[in-house]
């Protein structure tokens, strides 16, 4: 969860940051008066002067490093596309059945057993389960109960363990089934006493 948060935040970053500095240009551009210590100083105003533009044009290492600079750029940016959209969800895992082939078992049929199992147990009024991993290798949960208020929550967490998770990684066939438990209250009114 800490990632998606942090790439949240970058990406939030990052947009306000090119918006500022494209409304202010384009502010500049239609007539705003911008402050002196400003890169624009007027609508007809550009970037970068002739000179500033051809002043490393002679030099052999000028080209070849702004291409360098603009590759890595390119790079980071397709990297952190692809970390954003490859899937967090495990689609299969694969049970060994004992014959050497195995069997592929849905993931979100183990999910959902999981989170039903989960919600049936006493003082969870809901589950959540979301499995996470590699289909070769062993697959981990990452799991949320909402928990009634009169529920103690290491108890809660015990019964998960032994009982939920347990009959999980059993039914699979698995040697290990790490989990990562969040732990929430259910919100509810105060009661009056009278």
């Amino acid at each position: 969860m800490r990632s998606g948060v942090l790439n949240r935040v970058l990406l939030a970053l990052v947009g306000l940051v090119l918006l500022a500095v494209g409304g202010s240009v384009l502010a500049v551009a239609l007539g705003a008066r911008p402050p002196s210590w400003w890169i624009h100083t007027g609508p007809h105003d550009v970037l970068l002067t002739r000179a500033e533009r051809t002043h490393w044009r002679g030099a052999d290492w000028w080209w070849p490093a702004v291409m360098g600079a603009l590759a890595v750029v390119v790079l980071l940016a397709l990297w952190w596309l692809t970390a954003v959209l490859r899937r967090r969800r495990l689609t299969e895992v694969l049970v060994d059945t004992g014959d050497g082939k195995g069997a592929l078992l849905r993931g979100r049929a183990l999910e959902s057993a999981l989170a039903e199992e989960a919600a049936r147990q006493d003082g969870v009024s809901h589950a959540q389960v979301l499995l996470r991993g590699r289909r070769r290798t062993a697959p981990g949960v990452s799991a949320g109960l909402q928990l009634e208020p009169d529920v103690a929550p290491a108890a809660a967490l015990e019964t998960f363990t032994a009982g939920s998770l347990a009959h999980a990684r059993e039914s699979a066939g698995l040697a290990a089934l790490p989990a990562e438990v969040r732990l929430r209250a259910v919100r509810h009114r105060a009661e009056r006493v009278t």
